[in-house]
């Protein structure tokens, strides 16, 4: 067996709050919402896609932020990712440098963290 690939990235959230995940993941980040399949549906939560990106948001009951463990994205234009993000209300923290990189975390609504990379060329 080998491992090919990622399929997708699961991340918590608290119940009932789905419309806060769109607001960042479907409106500020610009993933695609794809419906769950019914039977996932019931549990809440969301799912963005692009076809190279797949985010799965799942409640948890007792939900508790990922403040380091984390998915880390590259991306184009950074800085105006970072500007919808700041402008959303959505925390942006700088961190180390890292050599061919810009780079930033982002806090989801839920405090989760995100981190974007961009290629410096």
């Amino acid at each position: 067996m080998n491992l090919e690939r990622i399929d997708h990235v699961q991340l918590a959230m608290p119940a009932g709050e789905e419309e806060k995940a769109r607001a960042f993941y479907r409106d500020t980040l610009g993933l695609p919402e794809l419906p769950k399949p019914s039977h996932l549906a019931v549990r809440g939560g969301a799912w963005f896609e692009s076809d190279d990106v797949k985010v799965h948001l799942g409640v948890d009951i007792n939900f508790v932020a990922a403040k380091k463990a984390h998915p880390a994205f590259i991306v184009r234009d950074l800085a105006g990712l970072i500007e919808r993000c700041e402008n959303g209300g959505f925390e942006v923290v700088d961190d180390e440098p890292l050599e061919g990189y810009g780079r930033v975390y982002i806090f989801d609504p839920f405090g989760n963290r995100l981190e974007f990379m961009e290629p410096l060329r």
